[in-house]
């Protein structure tokens, strides 16, 4: 009878429930319960696997670059101007909730990109639609979708991800296209999701990256001014790591 439930259970997909009922099976321990008891436990189990199973899938979506950045590894105690309150608060995620966003700027290796998609992971933890991309992914996606006929389906998704991160903005150059959709998504999002972008150049110098003086004034205004501000500072945390031969 054990292992019909269980085959019911799995031809269900109730793999929490049949997990944790094949366990107490074998241990023996649905004894102690009561049966409305061992019936919550039963609930509480598949609800649980359930939950985590939507967590990595939405992690899996987002496709981090380094999907192992996670809120409890950030580094507090490299000297690179970490506010660990700030950090702390915005882990939260209330900034999401009132659609704003995070600017991260420093020089190269002071953790921006880390810290960014420990951002996007606890999000997606939380249950939000995160989508991560480089600048330079962006504009090879939008050449890519628009070549396979996808881009405006592409463009959906990007517009409905409840965070969008935006990382490495400023290494490479900003062409017309990339300008014009760039602008599309921030005024579609603007008071609608959360938006990270992470950068080498300062605020001051985005204004002329993204070049074409109209868009560059709307893109900044809808940005900058609902943000909330990292400043790392410091030198390269790569340079810290010895090579053991």
């Amino acid at each position: 009878m054990e292992s019909t439930t269980i085959e019911k259970m799995k031809k269900m997909y109730l793999r929490g429930m049949v997990t944790t009922y094949h366990e107490d099976i074998q241990t023996g321990s649905i004894s102690k319960y009561t049966t409305s008891e061992y019936l919550s436990t039963l609930i509480d189990a598949e609800w649980e696997s359930r939950q985590n199973r939507k967590i990595r899938n939405l992690k899996r979506a987002a496709k981090f670059r380094a999907p192992n950045a996670l809120a409890t590894n950030i580094d507090f105690t490299s000297p690179r101007g970490l506010d660990k309150d700030l950090i702390n608060r915005l882990l939260e995620l209330k900034y999401i909730k009132a659609c704003q966003n995070i600017i991260i700027t420093g020089s190269t290796g002071t953790g921006k990109s880390y810290l960014a998609q420990a951002f996007g992971n606890k999000a997606c933890e939380l249950m939000y639609r995160v989508l991560y991309f480089t600048i330079s992914q962006f504009t090879e996606q939008i050449q890519a979708m628009k070549i396979q006929g996808n881009f405006h389906k592409w463009l959906t998704k990007i517009k409905k991800a409840d965070l969008l991160i935006i990382d490495d903005f400023g290494i490479t150059g900003i062409d017309s296209q990339t300008r014009k959709i760039f602008m599309d998504v921030i005024d579609y999002k603007y008071e609608k999701s959360s938006l990270i972008i992470s950068s080498q150049l300062p605020v001051s110098a985005w204004h002329e990256l993204i070049g074409e003086q109209t868009i560059a004034d709307a893109i900044l205004d809808r940005i900058v001014y609902s943000s909330h501000r990292i400043e790392l500072q410091g030198e390269s945390l790569r340079r810290k790591k010895k090579v053991v031969a």
